[in-house]
């Protein structure tokens, strides 16, 4: 064979490997997704949306919490660790997983105490949602450990597990007549608790929390950015959570999580992609960074086309019967934001595509500028399109930053890699 036939065959098994660990990502993150939607269907059936909209609270803390954990813990252990020999991860996934570990407990007591001067429903919400937070955060470090280590099929499976407690946890409920919104929620961490001690189980090790002064320590430099790049994120979909309920109602947030929720099928794409789109980066980015450019805008592309064709299926087809059928009582206001919902999901996927690529290059200080600009183009769109016009408004407010937070980060990229390019020719002569 030709030095070019090889060539052509080594880049052709590349890329094969490259879309098998962004299949197992995506079907990874379709086993979690099904389970979240589960869960959130089985509230907005059985309490109606003021229920959805006190479970929405919690959740958003409870995401606000995960990317917090990310931040500090799995993202610089994707970034610096991934495709690294076995020996040196296992050390990095034992410190990670015990950061995680750590935060989960932190806000977890926050939660607690919380929940005791907060009223029902909400308080009640926040309560279940403490007693579970550790659990939740070690599950998900532990994904992240499988994913930076080449074996997201590991991560498939500790989520199967999650899913299976979770799906069986809900029946009970169903059956018995006897659910309620801290009961789902304690559902939630309990189970996502023993799935992370099968994660431990999985890796053959234990969390090391007493190591988080030494992950500190040796990243502190991208912990602290993309601490502040997640929690600005997190924190700007928190804040807009709780301005739509005190300002609309608990009600009014219910509709908009359900519109939210219906897109969650295709959030399994877009959030499965996203789990390894980091590390599949790094790695053109250490091979050709000329090519992550090109990288980036295929797999945004191809993701915001799922997230059209998705948005236009929802829209044409629900209102025809299977709509009611999910969303009972709730349907009828939710479905008037399908569109809003349908294109800021759109953007979205334009702007994580640029995320995971810009964060690949590891230049924190270009992130951080983008995820600050793009959090307070949430805040902005999303609190003031409250105010304006109620549901509708804010989903729409939303869209437009989401926009707006797309190109940001695209130029914030494409910056990125002009630095790099011009680093590396001044280094040659």
């Amino acid at each position: 064979m030709s030095v070019a036939g090889v060539v052509t065959a080594s880049s052709r098994r590349g890329a094969l490997q490259v879309v098998t660990r962004l299949g197992w990502g995506v079907a990874d993150q379709a086993v979690s997704s099904l389970s979240n939607f589960a869960l959130g269907l089985f509230v907005a059936r059985a309490f109606g949306a003021s229920g959805l909209g006190a479970f929405t609270l919690a959740y958003v803390t409870y995401s606000f919490t995960l990317n917090a954990a990310r931040g500090v813990a799995t993202d610089p252990l994707l970034v610096r660790y991934s495709g690294v020999p076995r020996r040196q991860w296992r050390r990095a996934a034992s410190s990670a997983t015990g950061v995680a570990l750590l935060v989960g407990a932190a806000v977890g007591l926050v939660c607690l105490a919380a929940g005791m001067v907060l009223p029902a429903p909400v308080g009640g919400a926040f309560l279940a949602l403490g007693v579970g937070l550790p659990g939740l955060m070690l599950q998900d470090s532990w994904r992240f450990a499988f994913f930076a280590d080449g074996r997201a099929k590991w991560a498939l499976v500790n989520d199967v597990v999650w899913s299976t407690l979770l799906l069986v946890a809900l029946a009970v409920m169903a059956y018995l007549g006897e659910g309620s919104v801290p009961g789902c929620l304690l559902a939630f961490g309990l189970t996502a608790s023993l799935a992370a001690v099968v994660g431990s189980v999985q890796a053959g090790l234990l969390p090391r929390p007493a190591a988080a002064f030494g992950w500190f320590r040796d990243h502190r430099e991208l912990c602290w950015r993309y601490l502040t790049e997640n929690v600005s994120f997190g924190g700007a979909t928190w804040l807009r959570s709780f301005c739509v309920g005190a300002i609309a109602g608990l009600a009014v947030l219910g509709y908009v999580r359900g519109a939210e929720m219906l897109m969650g099928p295709f959030i399994v794409v877009l959030m499965g992609m996203s789990q390894v789109a980091v590390p599949e980066a790094s790695r053109v980015f250490q091979r050709s960074p000329e090519r992550l450019t090109r990288f980036c805008l295929a797999l945004g592309g191809a993701q915001a086309a799922a997230a059209l064709a998705w948005g236009l299926l929802l829209i044409v087809v629900l209102p025809l019967g299977p709509g009611p059928l999910l969303l009972d009582q709730v349907w009828g206001p939710t479905s008037q934001l399908l569109l809003g919902v349908t294109l800021n999901v759109v953007a979205a996927c334009f702007a994580a595509s640029a995320t995971a690529c810009l964060r690949a290059t590891g230049v924190a200080r270009r992130s951080l500028r983008a995820q600050l600009t793009a959090s307070a183009a949430y805040c902005v769109g999303g609190i003031g399109g409250v105010i304006v016009a109620g549901a509708s408004g804010t989903v729409w407010g939303v869209a437009a930053a989401n926009a707006f937070s797309a190109l940001v980060w695209w130029h914030q990229l494409r910056g990125a890699l002009a630095d790099h390019l011009r680093e590396a020719g001044e280094g040659t002569t």
